[in-house]
């Protein structure tokens, strides 16, 4: 659970620093030559196999130990509720944050995965620009994330989301390491602010790109 989720942690942070592109004003030039970078890099090829296999165990693993959890406490909830400043809201509500995200993700999929990869759309007709001095054709995939985030709830729906991971990971990143024996009782103070200012960033990154392209870029 814990390397599993370590790993798409990284895919999220360079998932970022790509979407973050769309906040250039530059109509889609920088972001269209990042994303077809990754579509035609064929390590990044390698990758997407192992990258939907992390998401298979995490989920599953995730289900797998709330089962487990809930069989050990019985029918009765804990006689005493910890309110220890030091327990996050997110570490007692890891499985709701991971159902909302899970539900998000498939959305995201449909939006723009399942377009890209399989069904297609004419807002992904090859267009011509400069990438290095060389004239190179790629998909204007910036018109189809342009056209999807000109809807005011789709927006809502990403901002929610986006802030919902941001809590499963302020509490998961941190987790993460002490699982995989990482974090001791001088590193784990550090490493849970390191994680929650991750999440942060995380969280408000991707919030921001999808209210800025509403908001400025339509």
């Amino acid at each position: 659970m814990g390397t599993s989720g370590l790993f798409l942690f990284l895919f999220l942070m360079i998932h970022l620093l790509l979407n973050s592109f769309l906040l250039i004003s530059d109509n889609g030039k920088m972001f269209n030559t990042g994303a077809h970078f990754m579509a035609t890099n064929p390590f990044v090829k390698i990758i997407e196999p192992l990258l939907a296999i992390g998401f298979i165990v995490h989920i599953f693993m995730g289900i797998i130990l709330t089962i487990q959890n809930r069989k050990a406490r019985g029918n009765e909830r804990y006689a005493v509720v910890s309110k220890s400043k030091n327990v996050l809201w997110a570490s007692k509500n890891m499985f709701i944050l991971g159902v909302m995200i899970f539900a998000f993700l498939l959305l995201h999929l449909y939006h723009f995965w399942l377009k890209m990869k399989f069904t297609g759309s004419e807002l992904l007709n090859y267009i011509t620009i400069d990438i290095g001095g060389v004239p190179t054709q790629v998909e204007n995939v910036y018109a189809l994330i342009n056209l999807t985030f000109s809807n005011f709830w789709i927006v809502i729906i990403y901002i929610t989301a986006s802030l919902a991971l941001g809590l499963h990971l302020s509490h998961g990143i941190w987790s993460g390491f002490q699982t995989i024996g990482l974090s001791n009782t001088i590193w784990q103070k550090i490493i849970k602010k390191i994680s929650i200012i991750f999440a942060i960033i995380v969280g408000i990154g991707f919030s921001t790109i999808a209210a800025a392209q509403y908001l400025f870029f339509q």
